[in-house]
């Protein structure tokens, strides 16, 4: 029988890991998406989309669908997702990873104000800034819905849900954006201090490199630990590797 390997997607990695042992003979490859974007873009292989029920869920579609191993590349922030798929593993015996890319790092010339949590966000803003280029998800604006005084420009692939800060400018675009393209908009914008989620990578990293030419303050909100015990991973090469399937 033909390996079974199921990414849980969303990211860069995961699409480029899935492209990569879709193209490997005898090697069945599914990607699951939880479908919070319509238009996902084309992915290699099987694609599902929608949730599993929890842990339990999941281990019952491991063992269903005869899943060799388990790749968790969805975002860094998947708190939930990452925890239920860390303990169906454990429950069925399936191996499994998560694929991470490295976070972000300060340089000398930033100024990041680093917290644990979009509630410590919120309540760091009254004192760095009134306009606010907030870059946290479209989903996740209900922490800065009380900050009435405040300014928010949000950019997004599709729009935001509510509640979010009743002064909110919505910008709908899709990246990636150049270093240019962010300074210009935090300057056109009045932009006094970012918001952002340590995603890590290049994709999103020029708002960050705009900010520091510009000697914005940023506010950067921690990844959540990951739960004990799970192997991680920081790139596609290194999935392959702990997959053994490397690169021929």
């Amino acid at each position: 029988m033909s390996p079974h390997v199921l990414i849980l997607g969303g990211t860069t990695e995961a699409r480029e890991l899935a492209a990569v042992l879709a193209g490997r003979p005898g090697v069945r490859v599914t990607t699951s998406l939880a479908g919070r974007v319509a238009r996902p873009g084309a992915i290699a292989g099987e694609v599902r989309v929608g949730g599993f029920g929890g842990a339990e869920g999941l281990a019952d579609w491991l063992r269903e669908e005869h899943v060799d191993a388990l790749v968790d590349a969805t975002h860094p922030f998947a708190r939930a997702i990452t925890a239920n798929a860390a303990r169906a593993a454990a429950v069925t015996g399936v191996p499994s990873l998560v694929l991470r890319r490295p976070g972000w790092h300060p340089g000398p010339r930033d100024r990041w104000h680093l917290v644990d949590s979009l509630a410590e966000a919120a309540e760091s803003l009254p004192g760095l800034g009134r306009r606010v280029f907030l870059t946290t998800g479209r989903m996740e604006l209900a922490a800065f819905a009380h900050l009435t005084d405040l300014h928010f420009v949000v950019r997004s692939v599709e729009p935001p849900e509510a509640p979010m800060p009743p002064h909110t400018e919505v910008i709908l675009a899709r990246g990636p954006f150049t270093v240019a393209d962010e300074s210009a908009l935090l300057h056109d914008h009045r932009i006094d201090v970012l918001v952002t989620k340590d995603s890590g990578g290049a994709a999103t990293a020029a708002k960050l490199t705009a900010a520091r030419e510009l000697s914005l303050p940023v506010v950067v909100v921690r990844r959540p630990p990951l739960p004990a015990g799970v192997t991680e991973v920081p790139d596609v090469a290194g999935a392959l590797r702990r997959l053994e399937l490397t690169s021929p």
